[in-house]
């Protein structure tokens, strides 16, 4: 019997140089999710992957006492995010005076960062109380399109907003016509167009090569990098490098835009004579500004830094602040530092509690 088995074997060339086998014996008990070779699915030509879930790693090496509290400082950020967000888009619904161009752009973000929290965060709470974090390989291409979508949305809403500050400080007798209504819904809705059209390319690059490998994925959410490890065959370094470029370009083109607005803001600024003049130009800026330092900062930390090796705990510790910190931020730094925003919203509130009053 063994001899009628094994001499079809040889022929195939890599198979006793990898240590491969085709013992009948042990066919039933190899799971069907993977394919035995990283090769194979190359080998015979196939075109979809042979793995249909991934396990998500990403705090499995934490120790097991840590992960209650986690959840739960998480679990509050993210209530966090979700109130600061939507009671900023109560506010601006609620007050007419706050019914122009830069709150309707902050609404729409928003909007985006609420979505964008919707997308990871959920799922990241519920892998902390569960011992097994496993992920469909259509949820996970699902939830990769969604933040990346959400992702960009935000970037190129940011830009809007630079653009906004820039026709409001140095063309002011202009404004009223270059952001008209119609102006402001047309640039919102090319920042979401835009996003989509990312989270699609980056999606449909991604989940076009084939996963025949482990499926460990070494984070705690469908991310490209740890993706990409687990893919096999000769296009593998092309179609990373290609979305690799792909996002950088549209996150410096954004971010330079940006700083070319600043920087004619600022020239805009310094020829105001009066030092009260100057203050209240800058004061409509300082949010904007410091969302922008802090989006962009903490994903250069964790997209531009250096190939060196790192513990999965580090790692992951680094992605929390993106994915969870930043977008926990942004609300309090609106309501903080905008001073027509928080008044508005202290309004609001004692309108709420004292109806007899207004």
């Amino acid at each position: 019997m063994v001899c009628r088995v094994r001499p079809p074997l040889p022929p195939r060339g890599k198979s006793s140089r990898t240590g491969f086998s085709l013992d009948p014996e042990l066919l039933p008990t190899r799971p069907p999710s993977l394919s035995p070779h990283p090769g194979m699915a190359a080998t015979l030509g196939l075109n979809h992957s042979s793995v249909s879930e991934f396990i998500l790693v990403g705090f499995s090496t934490f120790p097991p006492h840590v992960l209650p509290v986690f959840f739960l400082l998480f679990l509050l950020m993210y209530l966090f995010t979700l109130l600061g967000n939507l009671l900023i888009m109560a506010t601006v619904w609620s007050e007419r005076s706050l019914h122009t161009p830069m709150y309707f752009f902050l609404c729409a973000l928003s909007i985006s960062e609420i979505f964008y929290t919707l997308t990871i965060t959920p799922r990241l709470l519920a892998d902390l109380l569960s011992s097994h974090c496993t992920i469909a390989f259509a949820a996970c291409a699902s939830q990769m399109f969604f933040s990346f979508t959400f992702g960009f949305t935000h970037s190129f809403l940011l830009t809007v907003m630079g653009y906004d500050r820039y026709v409001a400080i140095c063309h002011p007798l202009r404004y009223n016509v270059l952001m008209s209504p119609h102006s402001c819904a047309c640039l919102v809705a090319w920042s979401w167009f835009g996003g989509s059209v990312m989270g699609m390319v980056v999606t449909t690059a991604i989940f076009h090569l084939t996963f025949c490998g482990p499926n460990e994925i070494h984070h705690f959410f469908c991310h490209v990098p740890p993706l990409v490890k687990l893919a096999c065959g000769t296009d593998v370094p092309i179609v990373a490098q290609g979305v690799g470029l792909v996002c950088i370009t549209a996150l410096l083109g954004c971010f330079l835009l940006i700083l070319l607005s600043y920087a004619f803001i600022v020239a805009a600024i310094l020829k105001i004579p009066s030092a009260e003049g100057r203050h209240k130009a800058f004061s409509t800026c300082a949010s904007h500004l410091t969302v922008v330092v802090v989006h962009y900062g903490f994903a250069s930390v964790i997209y531009l830094k250096p190939k060196a090796p790192q513990s999965l705990e580090g790692d992951t510790l680094m992605a929390i602040t993106y994915t969870v910190l930043t977008p926990f931020l942004s609300p309090i730094i609106f309501s903080l530092r905008n001073k027509e925003l928080k008044t508005a919203m202290k309004k609001t509130f004692l309108r709420r509690l004292y109806p007899q009053s207004s």
